[in-house]
């Protein structure tokens, strides 16, 4: 069958294309050259978001099954620097574009910079084949963009996590300090409730020792997730200003917060790894493994972050809604008992929780010399890296209409 578009020849004027091709009726019906056109639709290639519609180009002539008329379709390009995909199609006036109904369609991809257009390609597709292909590269960009923000972004990260951490504080007499202070703090009076007034123990030892290093070591992964997911919906309000005036790089902000929360737990493991060298002479060599539940650690939480700062911009009452769902979280999660006292069909539903699985994997390395177990660890790693990529892509997909909202 012979093509929809052929002797196709582009040339670029300044900030316009000019594209010069022949147009063959596929179909067969016959196109009214009053009632069918060529036009070009402009769309940005990052947000799929709709631009603008090119002139209407008329075809000169009635087009018969089979026939082919020569047009010239002129092309005005956005002045701001960037890239654009265009498509040039037919399209009817009380039938919409044909592009849209899987007619071949001409897309180009272009380029502006200083004020003229750069570069562009061409070729002929369907809007299936496209949109497959936009598929393939949405799925490649999900897994690199999040990782992406964080190196383009680390300079303007550090900076903020350093003055949110020194903003929190300042003018109070403890200044800095209260950031060891706080998690200490919240440690002894989790410990003076459950250890002392509920006299909860773990694994039948009536030694408070043991009860207050199993409590802290669950606390420890618990302290920098509560921190960040509390703060996480209200995060776009408080910089509203950053949301509508300045052209900021909104997702960092829920990256701040997760920052904010590992500096936190680094304060929190100190005091508890010199606590444990107190109490049992040294610190375990096994806490080199650390990093292995560190790591898909920051990956949930950040995932969960962007989800809830997205999602706290349309729903207001989210902030008082997420404080019980994680109230309701922590004693799902056995960090101030212990699992045994769970039963048997609770532990089985529980154990899924990836807080429950943390929480064992820093009690398995600091209490008990040894490396996490090897099954739940991998499916934590996978969990949290599809938390990962799902929340960003949530927040990626709806901050175009967050200046909108607030």
């Amino acid at each position: 069958m012979s093509s929809a578009y052929s002797d196709i020849e582009i040339e670029a004027r300044g900030l316009s294309l000019v594209v010069c091709c022949r147009v063959r009726n596929r179909s067969a019906e016959v196109w009214r050259s009053r009632e069918v056109r060529i036009s070009s639709q402009i769309i940005d290639p990052e947000t799929h978001c709709y631009i603008e519609d090119g002139v209407r180009v008329s075809l000169g002539e009635d087009l018969a099954p089979g026939a082919s008329a020569g047009v010239e379709v002129p092309i005005a390009l956005p002045p701001q620097r960037g890239s654009y995909r265009i498509y040039v199609s037919p399209m009817q006036e009380d039938a919409g574009w044909f592009y849209q109904r899987n007619w071949p369609v001409l897309a180009i991809e272009a380029r502006v910079e200083d004020g003229r257009v750069a570069a562009w390609h061409a070729r002929v597709a369907t809007l299936r084949s496209l949109r497959a292909g936009l598929a393939l590269r949405s799925l490649g960009r999900a897994f690199v963009y999040p990782f992406a923000t964080l190196w383009r972004n680390r300079a303007l990260i550090r900076s903020m996590v350093w003055r949110d951490i020194l903003g929190r504080y300042r003018g109070s007499f403890g200044g800095v300090f209260w950031t060891v202070l706080n998690p200490l703090l919240l440690m002894l009076t989790y410990y003076f409730v459950f250890g002392v007034v509920l006299r909860t123990r773990f694994g039948g030892d009536p030694n408070r020792s043991t009860f207050v290093l199993y409590f802290l070591a669950g606390m420890l992964p618990w302290l920098p997730f509560s921190e960040a997911a509390g703060r996480a919906p209200t995060v776009l309000m408080e910089h509203r200003n950053f949301v509508k005036k300045v052209v900021f790089p909104l997702e960092t902000l829920p990256v701040n917060l997760t920052a904010a929360g590992l500096v936190t737990q680094a304060f929190a493991l100190v005091l508890f790894l010199l606590f444990l060298t107190a109490a049992r002479g040294a610190a375990p060599l096994a806490a080199l493994w650390l990093p292995a539940l560190l790591v898909p650690q920051v990956m949930f939480t950040l995932g969960v972050c962007w989800f809830l700062a997205a999602l706290g911009v349309f729903v207001r009452d989210l902030g008082q809604i997420n404080g019980f769902l994680l109230t309701v979280w922590f004693f799902l999660t056995p960090i101030c008992y212990p699992e045994e006292s769970l039963p048997p069909e609770a532990l089985g539903l529980l154990s899924k929780n990836p807080l429950f699985v943390l929480v064992r994997g820093y009690r398995t390395i600091l209490l008990e010399s040894s490396a996490p177990a090897p099954g739940p660890l991998w499916k934590l790693w996978l969990l949290s890296a599809a938390v990962l990529v799902l929340g960003h892509a949530w927040f990626y997909k709806l901050r175009k209409t967050f200046a909108d909202v607030i």
